[in-house]
């Protein structure tokens, strides 16, 4: 039975469990505020205590990075209480050399190709692929029996004309006698006059049959016709081999001297042809691909006819000796031109020279320990050494590494080049040779990995 009492205690107790459902999700609500903020609060901590540790742990500790006042300043800045190493040298008077780049390439003084001039069986091959010959060297030899049988031959046709002719000779002489005492007609001794002629011609015929079998037979030798290196041989023993051949036996390359062709801006033809006119010597230097090994030196020896009009280039031929073989035919190589020399003139080394918005400038180190930038004009470069134009005398130091660090006014401390590469592999070789960036170990084992990131962060 439903009563107004019993729907009360219903909605009672209906309302008792939703508050207690309720309070439950308080509980939880509240929990998780809780965590968030011990989680928020103990990351703010490490992260904080792990900047200090990497802070004390730099060079100089909190007074490096500040400057020990408070204030921030560059490592080679004004600020800064310790010198920066660096390397310097001083500015020296020398010779610099007036140079041209190129790339050229080895050809060959002369080029020849071995061609056989008779036909015949190839019987021996007198040379080794590559190897150096001379002049007049037999190369080849053919089967000479063909031609020393027409030897023979044109020797018997010979002999028996000269016989006949000399018996023309005898008949002559009795005919003149003859003649001369009326005894037979003058017609006759006519007749034998143009008979010995006749004969005179034959007899010469003859020779030159002979002539022409005997150098047959010098032709079955296949003679070097220049000095060279010989290539690989293009034909084999036993075949038949003919004049007509595009091949030859082998082809011979004379590479004592040996040329270069290469090509320069025609702007410099001008001081070129002023040199050569005056017969001095312009020294061109033959190095590797790679400009960091001199093949040889030699000499212009000439200029092409006419400016290249697509390029505004023109071509020069050098020539070298090349008594150690170090260039090759078609080998491509890196040319400098010696076009002048500038004597005792101001000269830097090059690794000195820095450019930036007022224009090519160099560290200079003072007496103080400091540097100081002067602008410079550059000129030519010889080598490692660039000739320069400005408030520097001979003596002076520049920095030549370390220059990234540095301000004006900054304190250094000049070290030797050898002792900065010793430095330099020292710290590669206890990193392992990895980055200082991405490989490098932790100074601080005791801490995890992850506060190391925070520190980094």
């Amino acid at each position: 039975m439903n009563t107004p009492y019993a729907n009360n205690q219903s909605t009672r107790n209906s309302s008792v469990r939703v508050f207690r459902q309720q309070g439950k999700a308080w509980h939880w609500v509240l929990g998780g505020v809780v965590l968030a903020g011990a989680t928020f609060w103990g990351w703010k901590h490490l992260d904080s205590g792990a900047a200090s540790d990497a802070a004390a742990s730099a060079p100089g500790g909190a007074s490096a990075a500040s400057g020990g006042d408070g204030k921030r300043s560059g490592p080679g800045g004004p600020g800064g209480n310790k010198p920066q190493p660096v390397s310097a040298q001083a500015v020296r008077n020398r010779d610099i050399r007036v140079t041209v780049g190129a790339i050229g390439t080895i050809t060959a003084n002369n080029t020849a190709v071995a061609h056989v001039q008779v036909s015949g069986v190839l019987q021996s091959l007198n040379f080794k692929e590559g190897q150096m010959v001379q002049a007049g060297q037999t190369l080849a030899q053919i089967d000479p029996r063909p031609f020393e049988a027409a030897v023979m031959q044109a020797e018997g046709n010979l002999l028996r004309d000269k016989a006949t002719l000399d018996n023309a000779y005898i008949d002559q002489q009795r005919y003149r006698n003859l003649v001369a005492k009326e005894a037979v007609p003058k017609q006759q001794l006519d007749t034998q006059d143009a008979l010995v002629k006749q004969l005179e011609g034959t007899v010469r015929a003859d020779q030159g049959a002979l002539n022409t079998a005997k150098l047959q037979v010098t032709y079955a030798k296949v003679i070097a016709p220049i000095s060279g290196r010989v290539g690989l041989k293009q034909v084999d023993l036993g075949n038949v081999v003919q004049p007509g051949d595009a091949n030859g036996i082998v082809s011979i390359a004379q590479t004592r001297p040996i040329a270069l062709v290469f090509s320069v801006p025609s702007s410099n033809l001008e001081r070129i042809n002023a040199r050569l006119q005056a017969h001095q010597a312009l020294p061109v230097e033959a190095w590797d691909r790679d400009g960091k090994h001199k093949l040889a030196t030699g000499v212009i020896a000439s200029t092409d006819n006419a400016i290249d009009l697509s390029t505004d280039t023109i071509k020069l031929k050098a020539v070298f000796a090349n008594e150690d073989d170090a260039l090759f035919p078609n080998q491509s190589v890196s040319v400098k031109l010696q076009l002048d020399k500038m004597t005792d003139t101001l000269a830097i080394p090059s690794a000195a020279l820095t450019r930036g918005a007022q224009g090519f400038y160099v560290y200079a180190v003072n007496a103080d320990g400091t540097v100081s930038p002067k602008v410079v004009t550059p000129g030519p470069v010889d080598g490692d050494w660039t000739a320069v134009e400005g408030p520097l005398k001979a003596g002076d130091k520049v920095v030549t590494d370390g220059l990234d660090r540095l301000r004006d006014g900054s304190k250094v401390d000049v070290i030797a080049a050898e002792n900065t590469k010793d430095r330099q592999g020292e710290r590669k070789s206890d990193r392992g040779d990895h980055s200082d960036h991405g490989d490098r170990k932790s100074d601080h084992p005791d801490k995890s990995p992850d506060a190391h990131q925070q520190a980094s962060r």
